[in-house]
């Protein structure tokens, strides 16, 4: 289910004891190391939340041509998934404030991070939660498939 920010407390509310677990990304051309990545994600508990770049981020953090599906798009895909329960759209640089918001159990990311290289590390450790970093899947990314059908 596509979830309102505003909505965060409510949802926090409805899941109870339910063990929350949250990533976030850009998620632009969903491709088989995201959804690994995501299973690996969901298998740490209950519920998986995922924080999803907003257009304008992605165009911030990828340059202009990205991203290549627009953000409504690129929620539905994800939401299309077994492993995702619910996606929120967040335009900030990093999920600090999101995850400040939201004070998710665990919080997931890409083994490319350590815990001192990840700004959202302190926030979680903060409040209790814990962080795990999921190994990446070598030589599956966007950008790789973006390169590869333009060098076709």
């Amino acid at each position: 289910m596509l979830i309102d920010r505003k909505l965060i407390s409510k949802l926090r509310g409805e899941l109870g004891n339910k063990k929350i677990v949250f990533t976030n990304g850009c998620f632009d051309i969903l491709h088989a190391g995201h959804v690994r990545y995501l299973t690996a994600a969901k298998n740490f508990g209950d519920v998986l939340i995922v924080g999803l770049n907003t257009d304008e981020s992605v165009r911030k953090l990828k340059g202009a041509t990205r991203p290549v599906n627009n953000q409504d798009d690129r929620a539905e895909v994800l939401l299309g998934l077994k492993a995702v329960d619910h996606v929120i759209f967040f335009g900030e640089d990093t999920a600090e404030n999101l995850i400040a918001e939201l004070q998710p159990d665990i919080y997931v990311k890409g083994g490319d991070y350590t815990l001192e290289t990840l700004p959202e590390a302190k926030i979680v450790q903060s409040y209790g939660g814990r962080v795990e970093l999921v190994k990446l899947v070598e030589g599956k990314s966007t950008t790789n498939i973006i390169k590869k059908i333009f060098s076709s």
